[in-house]
Formats: structure tokens, sequence, C-alpha cells
């Protein structure tokens, strides 16, 4: 494979330097700067009232019969036979007032356990397209092997938090992709895995692989989180057959459930941004209430992906003035609620060109003035969600350490102020050479893995490459010299066992 392969013909000037500085600051981070706003609190309150009210009114649309049930028993009217749902305010307000603010989702390895609320920031890599791209192979189905380094790289990077599904892996059948997928999870990583929610056996399979993995009987699998997935509501106003019974089994089992309304103004959702946002406030609480009704206090997060439509063609577009707008705002209802608040970096470009740096970096200022608990798609995302790419991916790492790195502190004291160092070399002079800059130099910034620095002479005598193919570089070295993390010998045969045993008895298909 490409990646296996050594590059060959290229000057050894023209391949970016490996980065001394040490990146386990980056594991946990915490966001120091205070989110900004769009709307007043008086404006918050209107919107959160105005979706309770509308819950009650007219409600949201539940085709999953046990849902409904379980809603009614709660105190809900239900009517069966247009399956829509009406909750009480009231109801609704208990739901996000037992909701946890804060919690955590342990990793096999605990220094990798994932904390999620208050200004801890998780960010994760791209995750769910059908493609895969990268300079040599060019844009394609993903595969096992694509998804397995998609892991690997996830792995290698502080700078990320938990395994995402990064690509499909479309050479493995259906029925059996979440098998092979899991366990190269579970056994080329040791951060927090991901369990798609497709359907009562897929999720099931999931659990049992990461008690095994985790070594958890299955009651102390449910007394806290090993393991989170996404839940996207059908906008408008609908709750499909597998999301609804993924809500409920992970509800159930104590795990992390991020309710993500896909609410894109001008399409699934009303044009103004104001429509968009209460829109995406009614499905998150009917969501939300419903994890609540299966356990309270179950571990959710208030997902938010506002963004709008090309009005011209009806493609959705990402890293928009919109979008932002959305992000920040949805951080301010997440917040009213009390609960953390998932976001994304985004962007709409078809390769890694200037287009799709300046749309992902201003998706992910949005989160970050926000204040977003989780990012998804934070690297790699690529043509609207549709190709995971391998350049984009390292490119994008490359940025979110550079954000990483403006979370640190600033040290304030007498030796920083480098008062003495001021007046030795005086006016005019440099400080090139003083022992202040001496005794600090190999760490005092931040040293970049991709980008480059050189002037033009130097970049034209190392070969002119791009940003993009400096990546695709970084990429396959970083699978080549990656190491597996431990795993004891017990624990690889038992999920061996496992997937051969599900295997041969036909894994299990997606719901709907």
């Amino acid at each position: 494979m490409a990646a296996e392969q050594p590059e060959r013909g290229r000057r050894r000037s023209s391949r970016p330097r490996r980065a001394i500085r040490s990146k386990t600051a980056y594991r946990h981070l915490e966001n120091p700067f205070t989110p900004t706003t769009v709307f007043s609190e008086d404006q918050v309150a209107h919107v959160h009232e105005s979706a309770l009210a509308y819950l009650q009114a007219s409600g949201i649309r539940v085709l999953l019969p046990e849902a409904r049930r379980l809603f009614r028993e709660a105190g809900a009217v239900v009517d069966d036979e247009t399956r829509m749902v009406r909750l009480d305010a009231d109801l609704v307000r208990w739901a996000v007032a037992s909701a946890p603010s804060s919690f955590e989702i342990h990793a096999r390895n605990q220094a990798n356990t994932a904390r999620i609320g208050g200004r801890g920031l998780s960010l994760l890599a791209v995750a769910g397209p059908p493609y895969v791209s990268d300079l040599e192979r060019g844009r394609r189905p993903g595969t096992l092997a694509d998804f397995e380094h998609f892991v690997m790289l996830t792995q290698r990077c502080d700078v990320l938090h938990a395994i995402t599904p990064a690509v499909e892996a479309q050479d493995v059948p259906m029925n059996l992709r979440h098998l092979a997928t899991g366990h190269s999870m579970l056994t080329i990583s040791d951060k927090v895995p991901y369990v798609n929610a497709r359907g009562r056996g897929v999720v099931a399979d999931g659990f049992e692989m990461i008690r095994i993995a985790n070594g958890l009987t299955d009651d102390q699998f449910r007394a806290a989180p090993y393991v989170w997935t996404n839940i996207n509501t059908n906008s408008p106003r609908q709750l499909d057959i597998p999301m609804s019974m993924g809500i409920i089994d992970f509800a159930a089992a104590g795990q992390a459930t991020i309710m993500t309304p896909f609410t894109l103004s001008g399409a699934m959702a009303p044009v103004s941004l104001a429509g968009a946002l209460v829109l995406q406030h009614i499905e998150a609480l009917a969501a939300i209430t419903l994890s609540q009704v299966v356990r309270a206090g179950a571990p959710i997060v208030y997902g938010a992906f506002t963004s709008n439509v090309d009005m011209k063609s009806g493609a959705p577009a990402f890293g928009t003035p919109e979008g932002v707008k959305a992000a920040i705002a949805s951080g301010q209802l997440a917040r009213h609620i009390e609960v953390p608040w998932r976001s994304q970096a985004a962007s709409t470009s078809n390769t890694e060109d200037a287009q799709g740096g300046y749309e992902t970096m201003l998706s992910m200022m949005a989160c970050l003035m926000g204040g977003a608990n989780v990012v998804v798609h934070a690297a790699g995302w690529q043509e609207g969600g549709l190709t995971a790419s391998l350049e984009k991916f390292v490119l994008d790492v490359e940025m979110l350490q550079i954000i990483a790195e403006t979370f640190q502190p600033v040290v304030l004291d007498d030796a920083e102020l480098a008062i003495d160092a001021i007046d030795d070399v005086g006016p005019g002079g440099h400080f090139f050479g003083t022992q202040h800059t001496l005794d600090r130099f190999e760490t005092a910034f931040y040293e970049p893995t991709v980008f480059t620095r050189q002037n033009f002479g130097q970049w034209t005598d190392g070969g002119s490459s791009t940003a993009a193919q400096r990546a695709h570089h970084v990429w396959q070295q970083w699978i080549r010299e990656f190491e597996r993390p431990p795993i004891d010998d017990a624990v690889q045969a038992a999920l061996d066992e496992f997937v051969a045993r599900r295997t041969a008895a036909g894994g299990a298909l997606p719901e709907s």
C-alpha cells in the first residue's frame, strides 16, 4: 500500500522537520477564553421557551413504537395513528435538569479518558464519509484499511481525543462492518471508542466488544460511560427508528449520546437563522427528553449542526458566516439548559486548498468562540462530509495543535519578564545570543509539523512543495512509524473469538 512505501526521489530539505515540542499537554484541553454571544440572555430564554411551547402544542413525530410508549408513560400526549408526540413543558424541563452538566468517557488507557463539559474541549476527527482521498490514489470508496489508517493517525495525535467512524469500510459487508471496524478500533487504539447507532444488534455487539476490551462486567459497564455515539434527528421534527433505538439503548446502558439535529437553513429548516435555531432546539430537547425518560442522568451532549444551503443549488454550505453565528448561538442555548455542547469544523471544498482551510478555520473559530465542549470533523473533513482526506487530516491537526498552543497559559514571573536581558542587549541590539534566549529557544515557540517557514529561496531549493504535498509525506511517515498500544493477550484473544463467533452467526444488519 502507498502508506507503507517510503518516498523516493524527493529532496531531503523538502521534508518537514519533526516537531520537538511535547504534545502531552494536548490530551486534556480547556478553553481559557470567555465564550462570546450573538443573543442577549433574554433572547436565548425566548428561543428556549418558544421551543418548549412548540413541543407542548405541536410536538415531534416519533417512528419507533417503543419510544412512543416510553414518552406516553412519562406523561406525553401520543397519537399512534399520526405518530406525533407532544411533550409537556414541565417534562422537558425535568429532563434537561436531570442530564449531567459534565461527565467523563473512560478509555482503555485511562490517560486518554475524555472529559466532557465545563471549559473542557474534546476534538474529534472526521466521521462518516463514504469516500476517502489522498494525493496518490485520488478519491475512492473507503475500505477497512482506510478506516484503520485513520484510527492509527487519531491514536498518534494527542490533540485528538476519541475515535470516530472516520470513513465507511465499504469492502466489508454491512452485516459484518461493525464487527470489523470495532475490532480494529479497539486493538489499534486505546482512546475512547465509538459505536454507530444503526440498530439493536449493531449496538449490542459494539457494547460487548467494549466490555471485553476494558475487562468489565455488565454492571461495571453500565455504571459509567465507555463509548460515545451521535444521533441525528430527521429534520424537520422527526425521530426515526434506528436513532430512537440508539437513544434508548445508550441511555439504558449509561453511555454517552450526542443529540444532533441537522438543520440546514433554507432546506430542512427555515431560511431565517432564528427559525433554524428554534427548530434545532425543539429537536434536541425532544431527543434529550427521550434519553432521560429511559434513564435519568444518562450522559448526553447537545448537538448543533445548523448551517445553510446554497440557494442556487440547494447544496449544503459550511464555513459560512451564517454557520458561525448559528454555532455561537447554539453554545448559548446549551449553556442555558446547562448541558455540554457539540459543534463541528466543516468545509465544502473538494480538495486541500485555500477554501478548505479558510472554511474549516472559520467554523473552528466559531466553535472556540462559542465555547464548544466537543468538536466533531475537526480533522480530515472534505467535500461537505462526503470525503475523508488524509492530507487534510494532517493539515487540520497542525491547525488544532496551534489552537491548543494558544490555550497554554502565559508564564509571567520575573525571569520571563526578562528585564535583565533587555538591559544587557541595549538599544538597537538583538536577543539571538543572550543567555535568556539560549535557555529557552528549543521550547519557546510552537514548531510546525507540516507548515513551512522557509524563505522563497529555501522553499524553491527544497522542491517548492505545497502544504498538501508535505502533508502527504507526513501521514505516510506517521503510518510507517505507528506502534500499536499494548493490549493484554487474553483480551486480544477474547475480542478475536467474539468477532469470529458473531461473524459466523451472520453479524447484524442495520435497522430502518
